[in-house]
C-alpha cells in the first residue's frame, strides 16, 4: 500500500486529494497537515469524509512527511518552495499543486507573483505533470509540478493541432471559464453567492498568472515559441471550466475530427466527441476527464476547439493522483473511474 502525505489539507484542492485516495485501491494518507487546523480531525472540518478518514491534522513534519511513498503539496504558492528542497534532500518524491514549480524560469516566475522564488535550482529538474505530453518524465521524477486547471483544459484543446503544425501558433486566442471555486476556499467578497451568481464577467484580461505556464507549455508542444491571448472568465457555478480555443488553419482540408481522435485514441482521461456534440461542464464534474469538441464554423480557416474539465479533479487533484500512479508504477487509472455527476 501506497503511504501517502499530504501538506495543505483543508482548502479545496486538499479535500479533493482526500475524497479520490479514500477510495483509491492502492494508497492510503497517513500523514496531513496543517498549523491553522493542527489537531482537528479531517472529518470534522468535511463531514463528507466521515467514515473514511480519522487522521488528524498536524504540523508539517520532515521525518513524517518522508516516511511517505509521496507527497503532495496542496497549498497557496510561496509554501512548497521553501519546504520542498529539505524533502527532497531527505529521499522524498512530491507532487505540487501549486504553481511554485511550474515556470523553468525564476525571474518569469517573479515576475507574475511579485517574490523571488526560494528555491530556483530546482526549477529545472521539476517535470510538468500533463500526462498526455510528458508521460515518460514523470515517471521517473521526483519532483512534479501538476498543472494549473486552465492550462490543462486550454494545453489539452490545443495540443493535437500544434503538434500536427496545422495552426499559426503566433495567433492562438483561449477564452475560458471558470467556477467559483477555482478561487479557493479563503473567503473573497467577489466571489460570494450574491456576487457571482446571476453574472458572467471577465478577469485577469490585462494579464493572469496561467498565461506563462501556457505559453510554455504550449511552445514545448510547437517546438517554438507561441502567442496566446487569454481571457479568463467567472461563471456562476461551483466547479467546471469550459475553454473556447481559437487558432488560424494552415490546412483548411485537414480532417480535424479524425486528427482529435487519433490522438487520444489511447489516452484514458481525455474523451472527443463526436462531430457536431459540444461539451458541457455539468457531464464532467467529479470526475478526472477532458471532454473535447472541435469545429470549423462556416467551412472557413478558424479552428474551433471547446475544452471542458472539472477543475478541482483534472484540473488539479485528480491529476496529481494520475501523476502519483505513474510515478509510482500503478495502473494509471487507479481510484480514478468515477464518472461525471448528472444532473
Amino acid at each position: 500500500m501506497v503511504r501517502v502525505g499530504i501538506v495543505g489539507g483543508t482548502g479545496y484542492t486538499g479535500v479533493e486529494l482526500l475524497r479520490l485516495l479514500a477510495l483509491h485501491p492502492d494508497a492510503a494518507v497517513e500523514v496531513i497537515t496543517s498549523r491553522a487546523e493542527q489537531g482537528r480531525r479531517v472529518d470534522d472540518l468535511y463531514p463528507n469524509l466521515r467514515g473514511y478518514c480519522d487522521l488528524e491534522f498536524r504540523e508539517p513534519d520532515v521525518a513524517a512527511l518522508v516516511a511517505c511513498d509521496i507527497v503532495f503539496f496542496a497549498t497557496p504558492h510561496n509554501v512548497a518552495m521553501n519546504l520542498v528542497p529539505e524533502l527532497l534532500d531527505a529521499g522524498a518524491r512530491v507532487i505540487d499543486l501549486s504553481a511554485d514549480y511550474r515556470l523553468r524560469d525564476a525571474a518569469v516566475w517573479s515576475a507574475w507573483y511579485g517574490e523571488p522564488h526560494a528555491s530556483p535550482g530546482l526549477l529545472p529538474e521539476a517535470v510538468y505533470g500533463l500526462p498526455e505530453v510528458r508521460r515518460e518524465e514523470i515517471a521517473g521524477a521526483r519532483l512534479v509540478a501538476c498543472p494549473g486547471c486552465y492550462p490543462t483544459s486550454v494545453q489539452l484543446g490545443f495540443l493535437p493541432l500544434l503538434e500536427a503544425g496545422l495552426v499559426d501558433a503566433g495567433g492562438l486566442i483561449a477564452s475560458s471559464a471558470s467556477g467559483v471555486s477555482g478561487a479557493g476556499r479563503q473567503a473573497k467578497v467577489a466571489n460570494l453567492l450574491s456576487e457571482a451568481s446571476d453574472s458572467f464577467k471577465a478577469y485577469g484580461v490585462a494579464g493572469h498568472r496561467h498565461l506563462p505556464e501556457i505559453e510554455q507549455g504550449l511552445g514545448d508542444i510547437a517546438g517554438a515559441a507561441v502567442n496566446v491571448t487569454f481571457v479568463p472568465h467567472l461563471l456562476p457555478l461551483i466547479r467546471g471550466i469550459h475553454s473556447t480555443l481559437f487558432a488560424t488553419l494552415n490546412d483548411t482540408a485537414a480532417d480535424l475530427q479524425a486528427l482529435f481522435e487519433a490522438r487520444y485514441t489511447r489516452e484514458p482521461f481525455v474523451d472527443v466527441l463526436p462531430a457536431g456534440v459540444y461539451p458541457q461542464t455539468r457531464t464532467v464534474k467529479g470526475a478526472n476527464r477532458c471532454q473535447i469538441g472541435v469545429s470549423v464554423p462556416q467551412g472557413r480557416d478558424t479552428v474551433v476547439v471547446m475544452a471542458v474539465i472539472d477543475n478541482l479533479v483534472k484540473g488539479a487533484s485528480g491529476q496529481a493522483v494520475q501523476n502519483m500512479n505513474i510515478m509510482l508504477g500503478l495502473p494509471e487509472t487507479a481510484g480514478l473511474e468515477q464518472i461525471g455527476l448528472l444532473p
